[in-house]
């Protein structure tokens, strides 16, 4: 039965505010847009508060699978209330919050689907040093994923695949998965941009086919100030405008490197970057053409690093 007062603190309240004032505190290196990542010092508990399409902030426990819900179940979970005491707890936060807590930005709603996918994404190794496929599999060093540029942006499952998670402007859409002569993508989700994360001093932004090859290019030519994108292949109606906003963000006098495959495919996807970048209105910017030479992809051409030859090089002028 409809209960006007529980649907009134599932919307009115902000989640991340209660959250606060129980002590927990954002982890705004985790956290994006749709998405907030709370964790608490005391009892190591880590939250993902969202909003859902009918505006109730919602939760789940990255730790317990049972633990995840409304604000009412927020309290119950913690506090082990009757639904009575639950009332009492939460009618002083209709409003303004009774104790300063911090004042939070505008949660934008989430649908069902992203949900689930963040759901299943916040189950798994988020800090890695070691992983067996890209090492073992795709030569990849795994110092490189400790680095702040790459931190986070690959984790692994409990099978041991390497994941590879895609944001577009809402945040996280979904993720590939990638092992040994496997490679999936998340149920539910829609493919957008791997990203690596973005420094105020970077001055290239790498657009790569996949992750993989994002992060052999890194290998390769390491470059502190180079920031990365990959499609996953063939792109989507939505990929070129996210990668046209992704061009939009680099600092004045940026270099934007199309890094594709040498083959016809990975013509037709620098193709795309080139129209991204004309697409932005940028004329500070520099278009660059990178291919492999001598290998199809960058991480051919890394497994091989032994018997190396320098990658082509094909520059353009400013577009305008």
């Amino acid at each position: 039965m409809f209960d006007a007062e529980l649907e009134e603190f599932k919307i009115k309240i902000d989640l991340r505010a209660y959250a606060a004032g129980q002590g927990y505190q954002l982890d705004a290196k985790s956290s994006w847009r749709g998405t907030s990542v709370m964790l608490h010092p005391a009892s190591d508990d880590k939250v993902i508060i969202k909003r859902a399409l009918d505006s109730h902030y919602i939760y789940f426990s990255v730790r317990d699978d049972r633990d995840n819900g409304s604000i009412i179940d927020f309290v119950q979970f913690r506090q082990r209330l009757s639904l009575g005491a639950v009332r009492k707890e939460l009618r002083p936060w209709i409003g303004a919050p009774p104790i300063p807590v911090p004042v939070f930005p505008s949660l934008p709603k989430t649908a069902k689907d992203r949900v689930k996918v963040e759901t299943a994404y916040a189950a798994m190794r988020d800090t890695i040093d070691r992983h067996p496929y890209l090492e073992r599999e795709r030569a990849l060093p795994g110092a490189l994923l400790t680095l702040e540029r790459f931190a986070g942006r690959v984790r692994m499952d409990d099978r041991g695949n390497a994941i590879f998670p895609h944001f577009d402007a809402e945040g996280l859409s979904g993720y590939e998965i990638k092992n040994k002569g496997f490679t999936g993508y998340a149920s539910g989700g829609s493919k957008a941009l791997w990203l690596s994360h973005e420094m105020p001093e970077d001055n290239r932004l790498v657009v790569t086919e996949s992750a993989i090859d994002a992060l052999s290019h890194a290998v390769l030519l390491p470059d502190d100030h180079a920031r990365y994108a990959s499609m996953g292949g063939k792109p989507n109606p939505q990929q070129p405008e996210l990668i046209r906003a992704a061009v939009a963000r680099m600092p004045a006098g940026s270099e934007i490197v199309a890094a594709m495959d040498a083959d016809a495919d990975g013509a037709a996807l620098a193709a795309v970057v080139r129209r991204a970048v004309g697409l932005s209105g940028r004329s500070d910017l520099r278009f660059v053409m990178q291919e492999p030479f001598g290998f199809k992809d960058w991480n051919d051409q890394l497994k091989a690093r032994p018997k190396l030859l320098s990658p082509r090089r094909h520059e353009e002028p400013s577009v305008a």
